[in-house]
């Protein structure tokens, strides 16, 4: 997902052009939401798996996605008073606290990650792909906004595959129901033209994204496919999907990785390249915001790297085959709601995780499950237990949240990993 982060004066610390590139797109995204009440633009809140941004671009509309508003807030150390405020109106402990943090951050002025405040939805769409929080999150937001709200519903690949009805199921919906909806929001009609050109553009996109993930098969991996990918999949992820933007950061972003493949550089890290690649770690599950970049820096410091993640994929398939298909757009835009990670069958998840630690030469798998997270970490550990039988390859566990502080503990996660680290060096015959 879309990253942008706000540090102390006194702290340092090293990003690519990639990283400040799609700090400077998701910024001016930002500011120009800020800016619609003026400009008269309109606006859609919508989640980031299964979110039709094509569709909306087509229409001229803004997305607006809470879950990258809420990573934001954690980003920036803002997360956990939010969190309070909507514990103290009586949302409980247990709830996600994307959906706290959101609540609270509302309840607080609803000022995004450049300090301007954000408008209120001119729609609610809700892309319902494998998490029922969802559901409950858009009834909370639809008591506090007065505006329409369409839901997709969107079926469960509980086998792993979609079925011809399962695709007529949803286009219908999209077509009688969507479709309809956005153009009485935008008062514009529907352009299939202009969709189709939109949908050509994130075709080429994705495929410069899968290059620059699969690059992470070579030795050293140019890049950390957990931490430094959620910079690189956070345009495609949000607002920028089907735009030339898209097109042009994914085109010098690919550019970027081939140099360093070149090069045989490693990942660049919180502090500085990495040097030594001497893990190499398949990762289930999302990363914490809070401490994200002290998070980092306990993998980056034992040289372990990450290759594949499936947090990476909570957006989209792409590198299983997935492409946007203009000349199918109602169906492609479909298949793309069906197909992201937590939309799939554990099997499904756990052939995905075998298939990325052995194509990626990884030495083990570490599971990094979220408290609050029920999408992700329902069934990890059998998943973990499934894959390590499978592969022959150490699986480990840490666990975290995705932005309450209270959840973090650095010392527990560390004294984890470095044991995780020492029993992958200890099967493979070298030194701790």
């Amino acid at each position: 997902m879309s990253v942008t982060t706000r540090k102390p004066p006194a702290e340092k610390s090293a990003k690519d052009d990639s990283q400040l590139r799609q700090k400077e797109m998701i910024a001016r995204h930002y500011s120009r939401l800020a800016r619609a009440p003026e400009t008269g633009e309109k606006n859609v809140y919508t989640f980031v798996p299964g979110n039709l941004t094509e569709l909306l671009r087509s229409f001229d509309l803004l997305p607006v996605l809470p879950e990258i508003n809420a990573l934001q807030s954690g980003m920036r150390g803002k997360s956990g008073d939010y969190i309070a405020l909507a514990e103290k109106l009586g949302h409980s402990e247990d709830v996600c606290t994307y959906v706290k943090c959101d609540i609270g951050m509302l309840k607080s002025g609803n000022v995004g990650p450049t300090g301007e405040r954000l408008p209120k939805p001119d729609l609610l769409l809700l892309s319902y792909t494998g998490c029922f929080t969802f559901m409950k999150w858009f009834e909370l937001l639809k008591q506090e906004y007065d505006c329409p709200v369409v839901m997709l519903h969107v079926p469960y690949q509980a086998d792993g595959r979609i079925t011809e009805s399962m695709r007529t199921y949803v286009s219908t919906q999209i077509r009688k129901k969507l479709i309809p909806a956005l153009e009485q929001v935008s008062g514009r009609k529907y352009d299939e033209d202009r969709l189709k050109e939109c949908l050509q553009r994130s075709a080429q996109a994705e495929e410069d994204l899968v290059w620059v993930l699969q690059s992470a098969k070579n030795r050293p991996s140019p890049i950390d496919a957990w931490f430094g990918a959620v910079y690189y999949v956070g345009p495609i992820f949000s607002a920028f999907r089907g735009t030339e933007e898209a097109v042009e950061y994914y085109r010098a972003l690919r550019a970027e990785i081939a140099e360093r493949v070149a090069q045989k550089l490693g990942p660049v890290t919180p502090d500085g390249l990495l040097t030594e690649e001497k893990y190499r770690l398949v990762v289930e599950g999302p990363p914490n915001w809070t401490s994200f970049r002290e998070f980092w820096r306990m993998f980056a410091e034992e040289g372990a790297v990450v290759v594949a993640s499936t947090y990476t994929k909570v957006g989209g398939t792409y590198d299983f085959g997935f492409r946007h298909d203009a000349d199918r757009p109602i169906e492609t835009m479909a298949e793309y709601c069906m197909g992201c990670y937590t939309n799939l069958d554990l099997q499904t998840r756990v052939g995905i995780l075998e298939r990325y630690v052995k194509e990626y030469a990884a030495d083990g798998l570490l599971v990094n499950s979220v408290k609050s997270c029920n999408s992700f970490s329902a069934g990890q550990l059998a998943m973990l237990r499934e894959v390590e039988s499978r592969t022959g390859r150490p699986a480990g566990f840490i666990e975290s949240d995705l932005v309450d502080p209270r959840y973090f503990s650095a010392a527990n996660i560390k004294n984890r990993l470095e044991s995780f680290l020492q029993m992958i060096a200890q099967k493979r015959g070298g030194p701790a």
